[in-house]
């Protein structure tokens, strides 16, 4: 189809908008000014090493990670490109320890963003595809300065969510609420145009993604259900499976979105204090409200992750997620109640060395 005739991210938001004729036009303000916000960071991720922003800026972020200069880049660009607006009454970042309070000279809104400004920061010096998460929440109706429990609402209150992915073209994915659309970059608009209408995960997949060099720290379902996947058609599963891992979650999930599969980043038993390594507010709940909302399902292991209420503002979580049967299998495995150990059969009542009567 002609670029020039198809729908604008613009007008498909005014469309559904008209869904709901008593709602102001701060909403779509909103998700406008994030769209531009991710066409200036697709700009500084193609320009590469001709831009000067590749590698590490040599600080170490809120969750003791490695801060590339892109995060901070994607970061600033969020927040200057929407505490202004008037839409809004503060921000949380992963990159930023606490919220982000809308300064006095703009004017405040009713809603909150969250975001992760650039995941899969590893691979943005390989030239590999990197992203945007955002997540927008209903704030409070009062003017008092945001805190960090403002923002620790479940995933089920997100009103949108979606993330942007620079690849070979840059798409950003939207939920409203009412399904999932993907909206291509056209270069020479300038504009984001809908190209993916109406977004549905597959409820099967023969293929599933993890880090398994992290096999070692796995829990005894998820070993159990990788395990069974690798054994193929001679296996309980009765049938072959592809392992993909890309180490970025957005383009994990793009490809879950754009055909089916099974994304797994569980808790494991690295570390008993922290259950799980994905942030809940910027990374599981946005990821998690898109796939609920294109069939799909998302799930802590033990249940939804977007029923999870928040405990900080940086809580980490572990996160499957995907075609419907797998997670819902894969959290039957996780329920189920652990085998038993039979009795040592010497050591019972019958035993040979049962003393004699």
């Amino acid at each position: 189809m002609n670029p020039d005739m198809r729908i604008t991210l613009t007008q498909f938001l005014i469309e559904e908008r008209r869904r709901f004729p008593e709602a102001g036009g701060d909403f779509n303000s909103l998700l406008l000014n994030v769209a531009l916000c991710c066409k200036r960071i697709a700009r500084k991720v193609a320009a590469g090493a001709l831009g000067g922003t590749m590698g590490s800026d040599g600080a170490i972020n809120v969750q003791g990670e490695l801060q590339q200069k892109l995060d901070v880049i994607s970061n600033d660009i969020f927040v200057e490109g929407n505490n202004w607006g008037g839409y809004l009454a503060g921000m949380a970042s992963e990159e930023m320890e606490q919220p982000y309070q809308i300064p006095g000279c703009y004017p405040r809104g009713r809603y909150l963003l969250v975001f992760d400004p650039m995941d899969g920061s590893s691979n943005i010096d390989v030239n590999l595809s990197v992203g945007s998460i955002f997540s927008v929440l209903r704030g409070a109706d009062d003017d008092r300065p945001v805190t960090a429990a403002d923002f620790l609402q479940p995933g089920v209150r997100q009103v949108a969510a979606g993330y942007a992915i620079y690849g070979p073209t840059t798409m950003l994915v939207l939920t409203v609420g009412n399904g999932v659309n993907g909206f291509t970059l056209c270069p020479q608009l300038g504009e984001f145009m809908l190209t993916h209408a109406r977004l549905g995960v597959p409820p099967d997949t023969g293929e599933f993604a993890i880090n398994a060099s992290n096999s070692r720290f796995w829990e005894p379902p998820v070993t159990r259900y990788v395990n069974e996947c690798l054994a193929g058609r001679t296996g309980p599963r009765g049938r072959d499976f592809n392992m993909r891992w890309i180490a970025s979650m957005v383009a994990d999930a793009h490809r879950i979105l754009m055909r089916g599969g099974v994304f797994l980043y569980p808790r494991d038993s690295r570390n008993s204090a922290v259950p799980g390594r994905l942030r809940l507010l910027y990374e599981a709940n946005p990821i998690g409200f898109l796939m609920e909302q294109a069939g799909g399902r998302a799930s802590t292991g033990r249940q939804p992750v977007t029923s999870v209420t928040p405990t900080s503002l940086h809580q980490r979580i572990g996160l499957i997620f995907g075609s419907r049967h797998e997670v819902e299998l894969i959290e039957r495995y996780h329920n189920a109640p652990p085998p038993q150990e039979l009795p040592e059969p010497l050591f019972c009542e019958r035993s040979l060395f049962r003393a004699p009567a």
